[in-house]
């Protein structure tokens, strides 16, 4: 697999203050990679250390293949675009005013704009000024400005923090949008987990500088999907009966396993008896990808 970012033992500390603590994570080219964490669990320090705002207190990372001690890499930095917190906006320009501007404070032509108020879906806002766009709106527009170095990577900072539901779903389809058509690999960071495993394909999940597990979408989706958690005395007969049943299973003991999706409780005992198979336990799960998350992290609130 390809990664287009990589981190390896990466430190960051403020004083006597360690708030990244040997952060490793492996973004893959094409990827949407949801870095979930707390608010002050790291996610904002580590994309300023990633997007060259701040420097490492130790350990490393790597972007295109390129290490962050090579010299080249500035040159490599230039291939992302990147929406650090709240984005700065002109509230009395327009839209095409504000990507002008954008243009001008980097040294780049006008060519693209079009195209990318297209991309953005702000191309018939005509002369209507920023200040009166929704939060939606002013979203995409920050978007709209990390855009303009057509990036290979975009990486957002809690960029549906404070949208209603409207502007979630309309960034969400950018983004979708962005990474499908455009083939742009995104790092986002976000608390807000529900909307992540709309986008996400692949997961980072971090708490209080410590990044505690990487997985794809389908691992998540497994780990979260309903099951129940069943204890017998035959596993052989229990798995020829899963079989039977179409339902999806892993093997964990010689005496447990654990059920996929729904299924009829009577049915799955009958049939098991007839295989003078004996239940012993039977217990259900149904975790939530909030869940999942409270439980890596041992407990506390989401925020």
């Amino acid at each position: 697999m390809e990664y287009i970012l990589q981190t390896s033992d990466l430190c960051k500390n403020y004083g006597s203050a360690k708030i990244l603590k040997n952060v490793s994570i492996n973004v893959p080219k094409g990827s949407i990679y949801g870095f979930v964490g707390r608010n002050g669990a790291g996610k904002t320090t580590l994309i300023r250390v990633i997007t060259g705002l701040h420097t490492p207190s130790s350990g490393s990372y790597s972007i295109f293949g390129v290490s962050n001690t090579d010299p080249s890499v500035n040159e490599k930095r230039a291939k992302i675009g990147a929406v650090v917190e709240t984005p700065s906006i002109y509230p009395d320009l327009d839209a095409r005013e504000n990507l002008r501007m954008v243009c001008r404070l980097l040294g780049k032509p006008f060519d693209n704009i079009e195209e990318i108020l297209k991309m953005v879906e702000l191309a018939n806002t005509g002369k209507k000024k920023a200040k009166n766009f929704s939060l939606g709106m002013r979203q995409r527009l920050g978007i709209a400005f990390s855009l303009i170095n057509n990036p290979e990577l975009l990486i957002l900072d809690e960029p549906i923090n404070g949208l209603d539901p409207q502007g979630i779903m309309e960034v969400r389809e950018l983004l979708t949008n962005l990474n499908q058509q455009n083939g742009i690999t995104i790092l986002i960071s976000s608390h807000i987990l529900d909307e992540l495993s709309k986008l996400a394909t692949h997961y980072g999940f971090i708490d209080r500088g410590i990044v505690l597990k990487e997985m794809s979408a389908e691992e998540l989706h497994r780990s979260c999907q309903k099951s129940a958690r069943i204890t017998v005395d035959n596993m052989a007969a229990l798995e020829e009966v899963l079989r039977e049943m179409n339902l999806g299973y892993n093997v964990l003991t010689g005496t447990e396993a654990e059920i996929y999706g729904d299924f009829f409780v009577t049915p799955l005992v009958n049939e098991l008896s007839k295989r003078d198979c004996i239940v012993q336990r039977l217990s259900q799960n149904d975790e939530s990808l909030e869940s999942f998350f409270i439980n890596l992290i041992g407990g506390g609130e989401i925020a």
